[in-house]
């Protein structure tokens, strides 16, 4: 376990390998699971902001959901997710040319209509951040749906924070990331 100003990561991030492998998944995380992306509360008046300039990304089914569950859901316990198509892949996920699950939200980031990336939850995956009162814990979330990233990973021996090098630095920031780094190569 490794401690960084009041976060506490899994040694399994710096231990275990992680390279995503899209053309073998397809974007699984985008439909499996039982809810849409977790959500910060900060993002959602992103949502709100950005939705228009986003729409034209997204497939009819996912505007629809949207239109008319909302930009997002909170769900059981309190927590906020992305809607999705009968609850199953986020509302916000759109085919590309070869059947792979990629983000609107990303696609109209990366054609420079929006600001913001996308939720920081799935730029971290497959790390997921579990937050207390005083700290955030930071744990390699293993799923099956990932294995073929994992083997890919290995094979080209990148470590998961190796891996998740620009969500971390977005999340932290670089000095925490430095850090971290630093505290990975002394062990």
């Amino acid at each position: 376990m490794i401690l960084i100003d009041e976060t506490v990561i899994s040694d399994d991030i710096a231990q275990k390998f992680f390279v995503c492998n899209l053309e073998k998944c397809k974007g699984a995380c985008c439909v499996e699971g039982d809810l849409g992306a977790p959500l910060e509360e900060s993002e959602l008046p992103v949502l709100e902001e950005i939705y228009e300039k986003v729409k034209p990304y997204l497939s009819p089914e996912g505007i629809q959901a949207i239109e008319e569950q909302g930009k997002y859901i909170k769900d059981w316990e309190g927590d906020y997710s992305t809607t999705t198509i009968n609850d199953k892949e986020c509302a916000y996920a759109i085919y590309d040319e070869n059947q792979i699950l990629k983000c609107g939200i990303e696609q109209a980031y990366l054609d420079g209509k929006i600001d913001f990336k996308k939720p920081i939850s799935c730029h971290l995956y497959p790390i997921r951040i579990t937050k207390y009162d005083n700290f955030h814990a930071l744990n390699y979330d293993r799923w099956s749906i990932c294995s073929d990233a994992c083997t890919f990973g290995e094979q080209l021996g990148v470590e998961v924070y190796k891996f998740l090098k620009e969500p971390l630095i977005r999340a932290y920031g670089v000095e925490w990331y430095e850090q971290l780094c630093k505290e990975i190569e002394q062990l």
